[in-house]
């Protein structure tokens, strides 16, 4: 078996002590944890994380012409993990309580996260080869503005509408989605400018 690459590796780790934070958060009973709906991540991050390697493996290896099934090295790890990477920061925020204790956390996250995720999904989304390229920048923080909405969404069904949060939640919900979408733009320029086909040297 040839030697796993340093992505693959990069993901495997993410993962991992993301589910351990999780646990912690979830049956840990510490005081940062409460009422963060902890028992709903523990279901549903981990899912999450392996939803998009699962479906690529899959849809490469039904897509085989000899039903070959595709090398784990051969999948595209470091997108994999940019997408993985949000989930572990965010649980890693409420493990050291910044939330709480850094005023401007929350909006750092939903920037920094956002624009981490899209950036994965769009060098997925790019090796479809998109034209005209400014299509890709569209879709992919398209595909960004609809992923904050359904993260507010979330947001509010596990924790919101049942704690301490709801007076501020309107308002707290638009500067998300929009902080979302900014760093979804962001990813997408970043993926357009790194896939692009280098121009031929004479």
């Amino acid at each position: 078996m040839s030697s796993r690459p340093r992505t693959f590796w990069a993901a495997v780790v993410i993962l991992a002590l993301t589910v351990v934070q999780l646990a912690v958060g979830a049956f840990g009973g510490l005081e940062q944890y409460e009422g963060k709906g902890f028992g709903y991540r523990l279901g549903f991050y981990p899912f999450l994380m392996l939803l998009v390697p699962a479906i690529w493996w899959w849809r490469t290896r039904s897509g085989s012409k000899d039903g070959a099934t595709t090398s784990v090295n051969a999948l595209p790890w470091g997108a994999f993990a940019l997408i993985m990477a949000p989930f572990f920061i965010d649980v890693t925020g409420n493990t050291l309580d910044l939330y709480d204790s850094i005023e401007p956390w929350d909006n750092i996250n939903h920037f920094a996260n956002w624009l981490l995720l899209l950036w994965g999904c769009g060098l997925l989304i790019a090796r479809a080869d998109v034209q005209p390229r400014w299509l890709l920048v569209v879709a992919i923080t398209g595909l960004g503005a609809i992923l904050a909405v359904g993260w507010e969404l979330g947001e509010w069904y596990t924790f919101i509408r049942r704690g301490t949060e709801l007076d501020g939640a309107y308002e707290d919900t638009l500067s998300d989605e929009l902080l979302g979408t900014l760093g979804a733009f962001v990813g997408a320029l970043i993926v357009d400018r790194t896939t692009r086909p280098r121009a031929p040297t004479t």
